[in-house]
């Protein structure tokens, strides 16, 4: 028991700044989550595909709409960004990217090259639809 009362009780996380490493832990966690309900929408879209045309093109429609437009966005973000941090994670497992250098640097490779694979993806959606 904290018998001093001027003594802080532990860093609140209004105060504690996470490591970079620490955030894209966090991260490619969240998005873990993220890509299995998304597969969820995937896989109606197959199940739409294999039951017929009508079907097919009711759930295209669906994906087609300014929300659907956005979930598919944040699904292939989250799908960019946890393929690059697992890649990033297995590199860890052998002994790369252990140090502090190699942990910033990868992490900024993943944060960037994320944005620029979803960009590129949305790039050819949108010009090649």
């Amino acid at each position: 028991m904290n018998t001093n009362p001027d003594r802080p009780l532990s860093p609140h996380l209004q105060i504690y700044n996470l490591p970079l490493s620490a955030r894209l832990s966090i991260t490619h966690r969240i998005t873990g989550v993220i890509l299995a309900a998304g597969t969820l929408l995937i896989t109606a879209l197959l199940i739409a595909a294999a039951m017929g045309e009508v079907w097919y093109n009711y759930v295209m429609d669906l994906f087609m709409t300014d929300i659907g437009r956005i979930i598919m966005f944040g699904w292939s973000a989250a799908l960019y960004y946890h393929l690059l941090s697992g890649i990033r994670h297995m590199l860890m497992d052998t002994g790369r990217l252990i140090s502090h250098t190699g942990a910033m640097v990868s992490g900024w490779v993943i944060i960037l090259g994320s944005i620029g694979l979803t960009a590129a993806t949305w790039y050819c959606v949108l010009i090649y639809r």
